[in-house]
């Protein structure tokens, strides 16, 4: 998915047992940062309470973090969607987390890997991909936080000041 281009709608279960619907965030969120992840990646355990205090901090201004899990299940059996369901309620997810059984949608996204997040204007344009901070090991250490800048950038109706850079993590696990 280039910068700039529309987002692909879609409506995807929720570990919840509810279907999520992208364009019904769009209309009512400033906001949406849809974050291809998994449940076994050690890159996604890092970061997971960072997503979640991104959810936190931003929530409030009209921003939601959108996880969605496209991984093989069949090869990854602890990418599941009952594991999925476990994982959410484990880490105490405070966002929705949705399955992609076909794939489609993380194809669509042009997703690489875990986590990989795309940060979505109200409009479901794309105004920044790339990685979440420059320090996946320690929270710590972190110097530059590239997503929690783009979401300011945007909030602020400013050009996002880097809108593209490699995300770090695992590979997104394909059926073939």
């Amino acid at each position: 998915m280039e910068l700039n281009a529309y987002a692909p709608d879609f409506e995807l279960p929720s570990v919840t047992g509810e279907v999520v619907h992208l364009t019904r965030y769009l209309e009512t969120h400033r906001a949406v940062v849809v974050v291809f992840m998994c449940n076994h990646c050690p890159y996604v355990k890092a970061y997971i309470e960072r997503l979640k205090e991104i959810q936190r901090d931003y929530q409030p201004q009209g921003v939601t973090l959108i996880g969605i899990n496209a991984n093989n299940e069949v090869k990854y059996p602890e990418d599941s969607f009952a594991k999925m369901q476990e994982y959410s309620q484990t880490w105490q997810l405070n966002f929705p987390y949705l399955r992609d059984h076909t794939q489609e949608v993380a194809q669509d996204f042009g997703a690489t890997c875990t986590p990989e997040p795309f940060l979505l204007d109200q409009t479901g344009c794309l105004r920044y991909r790339g990685a979440i901070d420059d320090n996946y090991r320690d929270p710590a250490a972190v110097t530059r936080q590239d997503l929690r800048l783009a979401i300011a950038a945007l909030l602020n109706h400013q050009s996002v000041p880097t809108a593209t850079n490699k995300a770090v993590g695992c590979s997104v696990k394909w059926v073939q």
